[in-house]
């Protein structure tokens, strides 16, 4: 076997036998679930669509990696918790993840992957995120939701010494680049790698009204909210919805003007902590315009007293409806796009921006985001029955990929004898089935 270390290892005895451990066991592989994202990505045809979206300049002569056998390389392995490049000097000969990737040989070295990242240009990275958009409209199969909440955010990921378009960030305390994400529900919807020394809703306004306009052309009666926290309540971008017509609910800082205006409220929730000794909640909503607007917007004003002392909150919206729905029914529910963004950074690390590169380290970003759309069309449309139904991405990963097992090739066949012992069998099979009816 190539690359393999030839040392013997000597462990703890066990009841006075010895155990002896090498790396010579030959074709085994912990990664055989990636045949589950194998059969997922050939029905969605999501490997072949994004190959296809990346021109190839290469010498069709010289070339031994196709262009989509190194994407489903790549993604596989970011799928399978494979983030640095430095894993395919090995992983390159994991047989589980050629047979997956569509090669009977060794597949891309780290320094051919580290070219193919590099040669990515800007126009290609807006086309990958068309197909964002698109893997998301053919999950409804035909049937277009009555209403959608786009949720924009955006987060910081730690630069790697002197990069292009990295910058110092006053709010994160270092320098990073700070991307931006639209969600809708568990669905990610786009996603744009920005320097850290932007507005915080910068590209925002742009990136909405493309989402807009393509769903709406499609989908023409799906009432959409925007949704945001206090960085992206911009006088601009909310003034296009209201002339569109389009919903919106976003946070808002306070202020001196705003803390007057729920005066009311913050003195009624503290009588009401003082008289019960329980955590108390009111609303208020009012009328405002700060002096940068032209007109008047509804907030809502939701003040909680506890032993701490008083918590306000401002969110502004032009959804009708009670102050508490609007606040706890619709607002708080961003919250789970931050959960959302957490695995893209934990579980995916999308955060592995190390390229020198501007545009290569987007195109990380972005192909990181389709392991996550693989592995999320997998629980929405597979797992929804199972335990897993609400899992994250690493626990997806641990216990339905992570699979031991033994591969035996020859001339006519590629067997892969998977682990007797892992738990999770009749899911698994029951999900091949699904995916691969014999």
């Amino acid at each position: 076997m190539t690359n393999c270390i030839k040392e013997e290892m000597c462990f703890t005895a066990l009841s006075g036998k010895k155990v002896l451990a090498d790396f010579s066991g030959g074709s085994v592989s912990s990664n055989a679930g990636v045949l589950i994202l194998r059969e997922l990505d050939r029905k969605l045809n999501l490997s072949k669509r994004l190959a296809a979206l990346i021109p190839d300049s290469r010498t069709p002569q010289l070339v031994q990696h196709s262009i989509r056998s190194m994407i489903s390389q790549r993604l596989f392995a970011l799928a399978l918790g494979y983030e640095d490049l430095n894993d395919h000097n090995h992983l390159r000969q994991d047989e589980c993840l050629k047979t997956a990737s569509g090669s009977l040989s060794d597949l891309a070295s780290s320094s051919t992957l580290c070219r193919f990242e590099n040669g990515i240009d800007r126009e290609t990275i807006g086309k990958m995120n068309g197909l964002l958009l698109d893997v998301f409209i053919e999950h409804h199969q035909g049937k277009p939701p009555k209403e959608m909440v786009i949720d924009f955010d955006s987060t910081d990921f730690l630069s790697h010494g002197d990069q292009e378009q990295s910058f110092y960030n006053g709010y994160y305390e270092h320098d990073c680049f700070m991307p931006l994400y639209a969600f809708c529900g568990n669905q990610l919807l786009s996603v744009l790698l920005r320097p850290s020394n932007v507005d915080g809703a910068h590209q925002a306004w742009g990136l909405f009204a493309v989402l807009y306009k393509r769903i709406k052309a499609i989908w023409p009666n799906t009432n959409i909210i925007f949704r945001g926290d206090g960085g992206f309540c911009r006088d601009k971008m909310l003034r296009w919805c209201d002339r569109k017509g389009i919903d919106y609910i976003v946070g808002m800082a306070k202020n001196n003007w705003l803390m007057i205006a729920a005066k009311s409220a913050i003195s009624k929730a503290k009588h009401e902590y003082e008289a019960t000794g329980e955590v108390s909640r009111t609303y208020a909503k009012f009328e405002y315009a700060a002096e940068s607007w032209r007109n008047k917007r509804t907030l809502v004003a939701r003040v909680e007293c506890n032993r701490h002392g008083e918590n306000v909150r401002f969110i502004a919206t032009n959804l009708k409806g009670h102050s508490p729905t609007l606040y706890e029914g619709i607002y708080c529910q961003r919250g789970d796009m931050e959960n959302r963004i957490k695995q893209q950074k934990l579980d995916l690390k999308a955060d592995r921006v190390s390229c020198h590169r501007f545009v290569a380290n987007q195109f990380r970003v972005v192909l990181s985001g389709f392991a996550y759309v693989l592995l999320s069309h997998l629980k929405l449309t597979y797992l929804k029955r199972s335990k897993l139904k609400n899992a994250y991405v690493g626990t997806i990963r641990n216990q339905l990929l992570k699979i031991g097992a033994v591969i035996i090739k020859n001339t006519r066949k590629i067997k892969i004898l998977m682990d007797s012992h892992f738990p999770e069998q009749v899911l698994f099979i029951s999900i091949i089935r699904k995916l691969h009816p014999a």
